[in-house]
């Protein structure tokens, strides 16, 4: 059975619309025409229109490592020698959540007549543009379980990237949370004490003393305040970042960040060679693909500068000599896809280029990683050391006065 969505005509003209469950789509015709009901159009349900409003919302998503199990899987059982249709519906039963549903809408489709590649298309923000198009590509090719391995290769890959930028930056951004705590606990409840016993016996304050007096007693008075406005600044960066204006504003300040800036270069190059790269050996041809890779690339300005590339390579060839110009590949990449276009093997070079420059970012994010924390740990000793010297300034101060006074 297969969830179809409908629109209609009732016999006094009004315009209706519903689900309704049934094996076919002439099944559905008849269910309609039995309830006095003219159909304008029925396709199969989308993943949202099966799933309540609390499960859209709240309900677990398809994650990365789900989706590489899903296409390894699927490749496993097409090598086998398993049938598409069967292939799927022995999926239903290893998968859950979100993409158990997916999976049972686009058995649902193939079954109708429908291709894999059109199916999986209905699902863009699960199936992304690369995913689809290879899909298609090795249907067309007669190669589909090849292309679906490369594909889990290619999200493994591209996970194990993201995970080392977010492992890169976890273990800072503990340490700083950690120190902030501490910090502000120093400030709001230790200063405070300390500044009272002072003031108790007319002893003036040490300059630094006062001055994490003053913050402390700025953040008390104001905290309800400096919380609101913070969170109005979060959602205004997000909702301003989110626009185009914003982003192309964000990359080209990362574009003028030195470390930053060879950082997302390196990553474009590794993302394009290996894109274009997967997609011209699984057949797609150079346009189709260069339009793909084109908007995978996450930087708005070097993706411009492949655009304009792009529209040169289509109309004249000679794809070293114009994604020279972009100013984002490296020589040694430039020579290698050059080598590539006269030797007729453009796709392995590519994909040459991708794995060197892919390893050179991984070395980069290690380094980073291992230099980051002790840069981390002397900053926090630094700010703590400095209220600590605050704590300390006054009491040693009083301590003198005291002994000054016993001597005396």
């Amino acid at each position: 059975m297969a969830l179809y969505s409908y629109q209609a005509f009732s016999k006094e003209g009004k315009k209706v619309s519903g689900l309704i469950d049934a094996p076919s789509l002439s099944a559905v015709k008849e269910q309609l025409a039995k309830q006095g009901l003219f159909p304008i159009s029925i396709v199969l349900a989308s993943y949202e229109a099966r799933e309540g409003l609390f499960a859209r919302f709240f309900g677990r998503s398809v994650s990365v490592k789900d989706k590489i199990l899903f296409t390894k899987q699927l490749a496993t059982l097409l090598k086998s020698g398993v049938p598409l249709l069967q292939a799927l519906e022995l999926l239903i039963d290893q998968v859950e959540g979100r993409l158990r549903s997916i999976v049972i809408t686009i058995k649902d489709r193939v079954k109708e007549g429908s291709s894999l590649a059109d199916a999986l298309a209905q699902y863009p923000k699960v199936f992304e543009t690369i995913y689809v198009q290879l899909v298609r590509a090795g249907e067309a090719s007669g190669n589909l379980e090849v292309i679906l391995e490369r594909l889990t290769d290619y999200l493994a890959r591209r996970e194990e990237i993201r995970k080392q930028v977010v492992g890169a930056i976890r273990f800072p951004l503990i340490q700083l949370s950690v120190a902030l705590i501490v910090v502000v606990g120093l400030i709001t409840f230790v200063i405070p004490g300390i500044a009272e016993g002072l003031a108790s016996q007319d002893q003036p304050l040490p300059t630094i003393t006062a001055v994490m007096m003053g913050i402390a007693n700025f953040f008390k008075s104001y905290y309800l305040i400096i919380i609101i406005l913070l969170i109005i600044m979060i959602i205004a960066y997000r909702y301003w970042s989110s626009t185009p204006q914003g982003a192309r504003t964000l990359d080209t300040i990362k574009l003028h960040i030195p470390l930053i800036k060879y950082i997302s270069k390196t990553n474009a190059v590794v993302q394009f060679s290996y894109t274009l790269g997967l997609l011209l050996n699984g057949g797609v041809n150079l346009a189709e693909a260069l339009d793909i890779v084109c908007d995978i690339i996450d930087n708005k300005i070097l993706t411009d500068a492949l655009n304009e590339a792009r529209d040169k390579i289509i109309k004249q060839g000679k794809i070293a000599q114009y994604l020279k110009e972009t100013g984002i590949f490296p020589p040694i990449a430039i020579y290698l896809i050059k080598t590539g276009e006269e030797t007729g093997k453009l796709d392995t070079m590519l994909l040459m280029v991708a794995e060197n420059y892919e390893e050179e970012l991984r070395e980069l994010i290690n380094k980073l990683t291992t230099a980051l924390g002790p840069i981390m740990l002397i900053v926090v000793g630094l700010v703590i050391g400095l209220i600590v010297l605050a704590i300390m300034s006054p009491v040693m101060n009083m301590m003198s006065q005291v002994g000054g006074g016993a001597g005396f």
